[in-house]
């Protein structure tokens, strides 16, 4: 048996005719930036998110880079103030920090979640700390209640990292709905994913939500007219159809998740894998599923030898990228072993049961 890490085209199939319907209707409109399938998206995004405001932008790093500027246009952030970010990220959010001139400040994750933790937060707070940003990793929400009345007492910004986290939600409140602001991607691997490059913004406030339309369509809210040195980072129409059709199946297929992840917790007993933390379910919609396991190669290997593909998400981490040369030499010991063990298995919300008890055997009846 032969089960792919995601297989895309069985997910997209599923929805075929309606996909091909929205591409057709926006080819016969005539209208392919900025119109009605983005209009309606946004609406029907942010309704499905609790929050105000959703801003449609190019990709999801897009997302967190606009947001950053936005704050540094209306004087809330300025060069050389510090962020703090989980040192255990995917690197795009470390890029929106340094490509605003700002400075990341890497913080270890809480040992059970791999997500960043109030306690980590307190400890590095200071007198330049302006803001934090919250990543929502493998697809399970930070402890945003408690980072919230944190933040808010210090009168830190919060910016939520939501690209794997779409519908993860505390006491019924979902990502997105949580900071100051959030940024979303609509990678076409993402829960919620698009047929190409794809993101958002969303958020409460009706200032920044002003300042981020501008910024997105080179920094003009009327044509010709420019009031920011924006970019050209505009969510186009055919993905807004295409991101419509899915959002319509994103709550089944987080179910289907659930039940995978599920499955996975309660049946596979191999001393040799650390099970992910699964307290709260509505916390976590299982973009990833996420293993630790010592001598990943040779329990990769044979996994894949079974048929069975997984990847590593991630291999190195930010401080230790060749594009962040000036932070190589820190050490973040937890950090560092997650990087080093971590294994995604298999979750695709179109996998069989037989495909997930394949997986879960051959974990099984994996020996040193």
């Amino acid at each position: 048996m032969k089960i792919n890490f995601l297989d895309l085209q069985s997910v997209n199939n599923r929805y075929d005719k309606e996909l091909k319907e929205a591409c057709a209707r926006v080819v016969d409109s005539g209208w392919y930036i900025a119109g009605n399938e983005l209009n309606s998206f946004e609406k029907e995004f942010a309704s499905w998110c609790g929050v105000k405001h959703c801003i449609g932008v190019a990709n999801g790093l897009d997302a967190l880079i606009l947001t950053i500027r936005a704050w540094k246009l209306l004087g809330l952030l300025k060069e050389g103030d510090e962020i703090l970010v989980p040192a255990n990220t995917y690197i795009a959010t470390v890029l929106a920090i340094s490509e605003n001139g700002l400075k990341p400040v890497f913080i270890e994750p809480d040992v059970n979640t791999f997500n960043i933790s109030l306690d980590q937060i307190k400890k590095h707070t200071n007198s330049k700390t302006k803001a934090i940003i919250a990543v929502h990793l493998y697809g399970r929400i930070c402890p945003m209640d408690e980072i919230m009345a944190y933040a808010n007492e210090k009168g830190l910004l919060v910016l939520e990292d939501s690209a794997q986290a779409h519908g993860a939600s505390i006491n019924g409140i979902r990502a997105g709905n949580w900071g100051h602001a959030s940024g979303f991607s609509f990678y076409p691997g993402k829960n919620l994913g698009a047929l190409g490059d794809a993101g958002a913004i969303t958020t409460n406030n009706d200032e920044l939500e002003q300042v981020l339309r501008a910024l997105r369509n080179y920094g003009s809210h009327k044509k010709y007219e420019n009031i920011y040195k924006g970019v050209n980072s505009r969510l186009d129409e055919i993905q807004a159809a295409m991101l419509r059709v899915k959002l319509n199946y994103l709550d089944s297929d987080t179910t289907a998740r659930q039940r995978i992840a599920k499955k996975y917790i309660s049946q596979i007993n191999n001393p040799v894998v650390q099970l992910p933390c699964n307290d709260i379910e509505e916390q976590s919609v299982w973009h990833l599923f996420v293993i630790k396991v010592k001598n990943r190669k040779v329990f990769s290997d044979y996994l894949s030898s079974a048929g069975i593909s997984t990847l590593i998400h991630y291999p190195i981490p930010p401080h230790k990228q060749k594009a962040y040369a000036e932070y190589n030499h820190y050490n973040f010991p937890l950090t560092e072993s997650i990087h080093d063990s971590v294994l995604s298995l298999p979750m695709d919300p179109t996998m069989t049961n037989e495909q997930v008890e394949f997986v879960i055997q051959k974990i099984n009846e994996f020996k040193l």
